[in-house]
């Protein structure tokens, strides 16, 4: 479902090749946007609603005001009310590279996709199942599902190429140019504006936030909804010598280890997560950065204390220089067993064909026991409810991405040393310039991709403004929603902060 790779190790990142820059057709010819409209209704929150899906097309354009893109959304309108003043939450996935669809037919559309609430069964075949999401949020705000270029049906149109659109500043220009032309079309500069983004859809999220102020049409946000938060890439980043992430990452390793009854047994894992944070705060802190400064019995000391809470073999962890990188760890935690665990997902776990490799190397099966489900659904929504006809597929990643993504968060030309992608700092100031928008970071213990406890780290620097930062815990991963009990609780949440909001 969702890919991973190295520096892309965030949500939805599909397993593509390198390829040269794509460009649209030679001739253009102009013509009008697609749409495809349908009537539906359902009951949401109790309340019976009618509403309009509409599948369509938006076209992009750059300072010349030619066509460069046709970037396809999916909103859903209610009806028989006063739109002027309704409020609209945008929402959009990660990757770079992934549509909408996780966050669409997985936790915020009008109908859901339901795998093994409690991961342990592979989805498998065809016919899944699919009902109607009676926790939608429909009665308080219409939902507009983004995919962005190269995603879903969205593609590069007229003088456009992918350059244009596969990067970091670039992509966030998409999305925004994309927001105002909605609200534009639909009325909506007077209405209440939300956002929602899952993983790298969080450093989107911010950098729009940014964008948004900017080019002489400024949009204000109400408020934005992070789940998997990935504003600073230092804290979810298992790569060697990256002492943050050795950091960032106990806590989720420990919680993870308690979840399969290798550490922290009689205690509940609220006692157990903050036992970590407090010796990740401490004694582990102090020893990463002591290095090779440390007594033998120093380095020791800390490995013991290591396999008390990751529930590795304490000769292992010394061998590993008291730092485990993640991949790692989600082979050596089950090794015996012959099994590897989940990243999206620590709980999910599958018996392994190479029981000696370093790491999983059947890929992710977090994500591969429930992809095919999400796909399926989808396409056959799109098909016999939406009523959408369209002579080619639809993308849920971006094929040809690969290394063809620009990290780069300054113009060509332009003094830049490398270092960790961060749009922290770029919400955290959005924030200051906007005092009444808040933030609703949501976070799943045994996601072992963007760590619950990187986003404590992250908020608790940068100069956020802490009254208007929530933090929401789940029993669960990267999508926590898959879990049935996680989905009601999120769902909970995320109703509350907005209906606070709009009280």
């Amino acid at each position: 479902m969702k890919k991973i790779s190295i520096l892309l190790l965030f949500l939805f990142l599909s397993r593509i090749s390198f390829s040269q820059e794509e460009k649209s057709e030679s001739k253009w010819v102009p013509r009008d946007p697609q749409k495809f409209e349908t009537t539906h209704s359902g009951t949401f929150n109790g309340q019976k609603i009618t509403y309009k899906a509409v599948v369509g097309e938006t076209f992009l354009k750059n300072s010349k005001g030619e066509v460069t893109g046709a970037l396809w959304s999916t909103s859903y309108i209610r009806e028989g009310v006063d739109s002027s003043k309704r409020p609209v939450l945008f929402i959009f996935n990660g990757g770079p590279g992934s549509a909408s669809i996780w966050l669409h037919v997985g936790f915020f559309g009008p109908k859901v996709v339901k795998t093994d609430s409690e991961a342990k069964t592979d989805d498998g075949a065809a016919p899944y199942r699919f009902v109607e999401n009676t926790q939608a949020l429909l009665d308080i705000t219409d939902l507009v599902f983004i995919d962005p270029i190269g995603t879903g049906f969205s593609q590069v149109e007229g003088v456009g190429k992918t350059s244009d659109f596969w990067g970091l500043n670039e992509d966030a220009a998409s999305v925004a140019q994309f927001m105002r032309t909605w609200v534009t079309q639909h009325g909506r500069w007077q209405a209440p504006k939300f956002m929602a983004g899952e993983s790298f859809g969080t450093t989107r999220a911010a950098k729009v936030a940014e964008v948004l102020e900017e080019s002489g049409q400024t949009m204000a946000l109400n408020g934005i909804i992070l789940i998997s938060q990935a504003l600073d890439y230092a804290g979810s980043s298992s790569w060697a010598d990256n002492l943050t992430s050795f950091f960032t990452y106990l806590p989720s390793q420990a919680v993870t280890a308690w979840y399969h009854g290798k550490a922290g047994k009689g205690k509940t894992i609220e006692a157990f997560a903050q036992e970590a944070r407090e010796f990740a705060y401490g004694e582990y802190l102090t020893s990463l950065f002591l290095g090779e400064k440390q007594t033998p019995a120093q380095k020791e000391a800390i490995a013991e204390k290591l396999a008390y809470f990751t529930g590795l073999d304490k000769a292992y962890i010394l061998r590993s220089d008291n730092q485990i990188l993640m991949h790692r760890f989600k082979k050596e935690l089950l090794r015996e067993e012959g099994k590897a665990i989940g990243t999206l997902d620590g709980r999910y776990l599958a018996t392994e064909t190479d029981k000696a490799a370093e790491g999983p190397v059947l890929g992710d099966p977090a994500s591969y026991m429930t992809g095919a489900a999400y796909t399926a659904v989808f396409n056959d929504y799109l098909m016999r409810d939406l009523k959408v006809s369209l002579d080619r597929p639809y993308l849920t990643s971006a094929t040809g991405m690969g290394g063809s993504w620009n990290w780069k968060p300054v113009p060509d030309g332009a003094y830049w040393e490398p270092s960790y992608v961060s749009t922290a700092r770029a919400l955290s100031e959005a924030m200051h310039r906007n005092t009444r928008m808040k933030v609703l970071v949501a976070n799943g213990y045994y996601d072992l991709i963007t760590p619950f406890f990187d986003a404590e780290y992250t908020f608790a620097r940068h100069n956020f403004p802490q009254d208007r930062i929530e933090m929401t815990y789940y029993e669960a991963g990267h999508m926590m929603y898959n879990r049935q009990e996680d989905f009601d609780a999120l769902a909970r949440d995320v109703r509350k902060f907005l209906e606070g909001i709009l009280k």
